[in-house]
């Protein structure tokens, strides 16, 4: 990962900055995607359980061993001994003996059984099975709970954030408690391509309108995982890296934050 942005985790390990999403992408065409993000130089790859695509991702891997490998076990699956019993099967789809990052998909509050499942995240860590364990679209009392009742911190919280919805106050909580925030649908779902603020400064950096909403994240400390297909989108996403933004082009996309912004499920409503 020599020159590739990295963050910190509070585990004592290091996460890659920019990493590439597989939402929404196929059983069939995720190990060309997969690998091709790879081959354009990407360290991170994030999958999930209920994406049903794991498989996929684990050929695309190969037999890239220091490729940073992340997947989500489902909400169906949440409790002590299921959510171990599903964690096995994200290793046997994914080919692998162990993950870099095994995460929580959502806290799932009305189940009330996010405590146990992250019990069960602590042991699989033990054995090895995840390298580091964290959570995904978690509220500061979720947060707070878990670490209460285990002394376990999650290394990371993967939460929808992109320049329309900035997820402020539960970042500073983040900062406190030294967990990564990384960002899913870091591009808005695309709808932040189409931002006359965002077009502008694409036309006065000459980058991608994608990689000017990435830069910003990547200038944030964020973690974007953004997902694409096509060899051209996963390049245009990938030059994020290669510049950055003035303070003014950085203040001006603070600027479209919206407390309305959110386009995912509200983590209190998905059981």
């Amino acid at each position: 990962m020599k020159d590739y942005p990295t963050l910190d985790l509070n585990d004592g390990r290091q996460i890659p900055q920019l990493g590439f999403g597989t939402y929404k992408l196929s059983e069939e065409d995720a190990p060309k995607s997969v690998s091709t993000a790879i081959d354009v130089g990407y360290w991170l790859v994030d999958t999930a359980a209920v994406y049903e695509n794991e498989k996929g991702v684990g050929k695309g891997v190969g037999e890239w061993s220091d490729i940073f490998l992340q997947t989500k076990v489902w909400n169906e699956s949440q409790g002590f001994d299921r959510a171990k019993r599903a964690a096995e099967k994200c290793l046997e789809r994914l080919g692998r003996d162990h993950v870099d990052m095994l995460l929580i998909h959502w806290p799932c509050p009305e189940k009330n059984e996010f405590v146990d499942t992250w019990k069960a995240f602590i042991e699989l860590r033990e054995e090895g099975k995840a390298k580091s364990i964290g959570v995904s679209n978690f509220r500061e009392e979720d947060l707070r709970r878990i670490i209460d009742e285990t002394g376990v911190t999650p290394a990371l919280n993967q939460i929808e954030l992109h320049p329309t919805f900035q997820q402020r106050e539960l970042r500073k909580v983040h900062e406190e408690l030294g967990i990564v925030t990384q960002s899913w649908s870091p591009l808005g779902q695309g709808e932040g391509l189409s931002n006359d603020t965002i077009a502008a400064i694409a036309e006065e950096t000459g980058q991608p309108a994608s990689a000017v909403i990435l830069s910003w994240h990547l200038q944030h400390g964020l973690s974007p995982i953004p997902k694409a297909t096509s060899r051209d989108h996963i390049e245009a996403n990938f030059k994020a890296l290669s510049f950055e933004l003035n303070e003014d082009q950085m203040s001006r996309i603070d600027a479209l934050d919206d407390p309305d912004g959110r386009m995912g499920p509200h983590p209190a409503e998905l059981n």
